[in-house]
């Protein structure tokens, strides 16, 4: 990607960046009109991730990059923004979840406080840039930009519940921080050099006598990232922060543990390759066994879980889990496999946090004919036949068969069957595509920590579709005597977006594990990144126009 197209790379993190700055000049009022800005960048930043991964695409070979010299300094002297099918892949992902987050948040939540708007558009903002960032430093800087955003995010629509929540979740994100600039301090002492493919490419000089100064500088920076991931015990602060945030940020956050998982994957494949001597795939057994322990945890958390919201957050665990443990392998197979996992998993939980508030709202609805909206923009009712005669009945002598359905409640129905059908890895949607790919490659690797892996895959999909039944028959089962709930258009869209984005991973299902395989085996090459990112070189300056 060179050219006029390369500045494209860059334009992620300048669109929100000027979103923001732009709506804090409108003040603390002309919501609507920040809700406008918000959605139309919001829907450019989509379309410009989508672009990009066409374009990287395009060039039609596993080893893509696009590579950007913001302050037109060479490698591995200034900043410097990489994208390649990895990092396409998550700009999409996030943009995804984005726009649907803040649609849902359009019905109501983004009226709870004054700056939802400007912080959804830095939290976008982080996300891309950590994405994007080829140096730890910067990555560091968006790091916290994210986490600064998401602060306030948190503890959007107040309440002592969020309040508790958020100073558990600061508390451990602050910690987290001084453990990450730890980790990139002593990296830099041993390295010299903060530029990741600088570093991939020096530590196999480093000495003999300092690699275990390495070593314990990249285990303190994976801690970090860690307890970003949610690996447990590290992941204590989740269920609740989750739990207790509000349905369009909390379906937000649930790229946010991907960020960890992100950052692991990438600087583990770059500087701990299978052929880096004495340093290779240091700290496997760490994140195979960490991986499995964490997903363990998730799963007997959601099979307890008795409120949908905590289910969900569990989940997210679990998916963290799988993913550090199946990268840990360092098989590009299994890894291509757990790239269509995250995929799938991150968009059936951000769909599953929306539909929490929708389905305790139907919940809470009281019984009476005041209590069913039936306005223009909430979904009408189903209109059926009377029954004909010889038709059953049940024990107060009424009809079993022919009964009004309201589509408020067919529509929670069905969308909460296929976020559950998704998560527990069930035909025939994206998340068996994904357990498929990873438990055919498991069987491949003839390793007892595959068999433990493959068998909790198995074990943690009953685990939540039992839960999930459970959960499905307090909310519908013993429902059959409250109204409809009132659903509003833009409350039900992103659900229906989110879930057919993963419909599309099954209809395209052969062409996207083959794109993640391509990215998994060009991350376990990392020779190809850090040549791409030594090849770029700064343009040269304009002409003086005839100056001497």
């Amino acid at each position: 990607m060179t050219g006029a197209l390369s500045h494209l790379i860059v334009a992620p993190v300048l669109l929100p960046l000027a979103t923001a700055a732009l709506m804090l000049l409108l003040g603390e009022g002309r919501r609507s009109v920040k809700a406008v800005f918000n959605l139309l960048s919001t829907l450019t930043g989509l379309g410009l991730a989508l672009y990009l991964l066409w374009q990287l695409q395009a060039q039609e070979t596993p080893a893509a990059f696009g590579i950007y010299l913001p302050g037109n300094w060479s490698v591995p002297f200034g900043i410097v923004l990489v994208l390649d099918r990895l990092s396409a892949l998550m700009l999409v992902l996030t943009a995804c979840i984005g726009l649907a987050s803040l649609l849902y948040a359009l019905a109501r939540w983004h009226q709870a406080g004054v700056y939802f708007h400007v912080l959804f558009q830095l939290q976008l903002m982080g996300l891309y840039g950590a994405f994007l960032t080829a140096d730890l430093f910067n990555l560091f800087v968006f790091f916290e930009v994210l986490l600064a955003a998401s602060y306030g995010l948190l503890l959007h629509g107040g309440g002592a519940t969020r309040v508790r929540a958020g100073l558990h979740y600061i508390a451990v994100n602050l910690v987290a921080s001084l453990l990450f600039l730890i980790g990139v301090a002593v990296l830099y002492g041993v390295s010299g050099t903060l530029n990741m493919a600088d570093i991939a490419a020096k530590l196999p000089l480093v000495p003999a006598a300092d690699r275990g100064l390495l070593h314990a500088g990249a285990a303190i920076l994976a801690i970090a990232f860690l307890a970003k991931a949610a690996l447990w015990p590290l992941n204590f602060w989740l269920p609740g922060a989750y739990g207790a945030a509000s349905a369009p940020v909390a379906a937000l956050f649930a790229i946010l543990t991907k960020v960890g998982v992100y950052a692991v994957l990438r600087l583990w494949t770059l500087c701990f390759p299978a052929d880096a001597g004495a340093s290779a795939l240091f700290g496997s057994g760490a994140l195979i066994w960490g991986g499995v322990l964490t997903l363990a945890f998730g799963a007997v958390g959601m099979l307890a879980s008795q409120q949908l919201a905590r289910f969900a957050a569990y989940s997210v665990i679990t998916s963290s889990g799988t993913l550090i443990a199946a990268f840990g392998f360092g098989a590009p197979v299994l890894a291509g496999g757990a790239l269509f996992y995250l995929v799938s998993s991150t968009l059936a939980a951000a769909a599953l946090f929306l539909l929490v508030e929708l389905l305790e709202r139907a919940r809470l609805v009281e019984l009476g004919p005041d209590a069913i909206d039936t306005g223009q923009d909430a979904l009408p009712f189903f209109v059926s036949a009377e029954p004909p005669p010889g038709t059953n009945l049940d024990d107060e002598e009424e009809a079993l068969i022919g009964r009004a359905i309201p589509a408020a409640l067919a529509f929670l129905g069905l969308t909460f069957a296929v976020c559950g059908l998704v998560i527990s890895g069930l035909p025939p949607f994206s998340g068996f595509v994904a357990k498929l790919a990873m438990l055919t490659a498991l069987l491949d690797l003839q390793r007892p920590a595959a068999w433990t892996l493959f068998a909790l895959l198995l074990l943690s999909g009953l685990m939540a579709a039992t839960a999930l039944l459970r959960i499905g028959m307090r909310h519908f089962w013993t429902a059959e005597a409250r109204p409809a709930p009132r659903l509003r258009v833009v409350e039900t869209l992103p659900i229906g977006l989110l879930l057919a984005a993963g419909l599309t991973l099954v209809l395209r299902g052969e062409a996207t594990l083959d794109y993640m395989r391509q990215t998994a085996t060009t991350l376990h090459t990392p020779a190809a990144y850090i040549d791409a990112v030594f090849s770029v070189r700064p343009q040269p300056a304009p002409a003086t126009g005839g100056q001497p």
